[in-house]
């Protein structure tokens, strides 16, 4: 059998932390309208850059922003983390918000 070594740096963590921030921020603003709080956008963001590159490298989806691969990692991030808020709301986990009058 075949071993497969990942190695994570606390660099690439760090990374990896701001691009879920930034995208489960800005999916749960589109999808809810409101933030959830910063520890859940956090979460949100990083199970929606997990959804959002298996389902892009799933249906052979490539996006890039030439010189700016940051940006194609939050936009796939983004993506991905509406997916996993719509699913989310679906099955009565979280909420849109209410109008205030």
């Amino acid at each position: 059998m075949n071993t497969v070594t990942i190695t994570v740096d606390p660099q690439d963590l760090l990374v990896w932390a701001v691009i879920g921030l930034i995208a489960g921020f800005l999916a749960s603003r589109v999808m809810l309208g409101h933030g959830l709080g910063i520890v859940a956008d956090l979460l949100a963001g990083l199970a929606g850059a997990f959804a959002g590159g298996f389902l892009a490298s799933y249906f052979g989806v490539s996006f890039n922003v030439p010189g700016y691969p940051l940006v194609s990692e939050v936009v796939i991030a983004f993506l991905g983390a509406l997916v996993v808020l719509g699913l989310l709301r679906l099955v009565g986990a979280v909420r849109p918000s209410r109008a205030r009058r």
